[in-house]
């Protein structure tokens, strides 16, 4: 499952899609908004994305997780729009037989979707904003 949404995003839901039976573990990022960054208190977040071309991108990064690791699921939500500090912007989930390709191929995921996926987020502060730049991509096997 792949989901830019303007909704709040049900982390149960999302590690009720990602579940098996043969799965030895579920491995979840929730990243939250912080109400803070670079020293200064954040009034509320605002995420763009190039829906079509996030998508896309996101199942390469599925692909080539597939291929490191064993996943028996996976799922990748992410919020678009206004954001408060405290609320859930993105959800990453994955389940493998084993509890280390769980935790190797969720972290993967959520820094390859940071680097790579077009969504972008600007911080409002109480004295200004800033859009804040990904991470320089990480190198991706063909």
């Amino acid at each position: 499952m792949i989901k830019i949404t303007e909704k709040s995003i049900d982390v149960q839901k999302i590690i009720d899609t990602v579940s098996s039976l043969g799965a030895g573990a579920v491995n979840v990022f929730i990243g939250t908004v912080r109400n803070n960054a670079n020293g200064k208190n954040v009034l509320w977040l605002e995420y763009e994305a190039y829906e079509t071309m996030a998508v896309s991108q996101i199942r390469k990064i599925i692909d080539e997780a597939s291929h490191r690791w064993p996943l028996l699921g996976w799922a990748v939500s992410h919020r678009i729009g206004t954001l408060k500090p405290g609320e859930t912007s993105v959800v990453v989930a994955v389940s493998t037989p084993h509890r280390k390709d769980s935790f190797e191929a969720c972290q993967f995921i959520i820094d390859s979707v940071k680097s790579v996926a077009p969504i972008w987020k600007k911080e409002v502060f109480e004295d200004g904003e800033e859009w804040i730049s990904a991470r320089p991509a990480l190198e991706m096997k063909a």
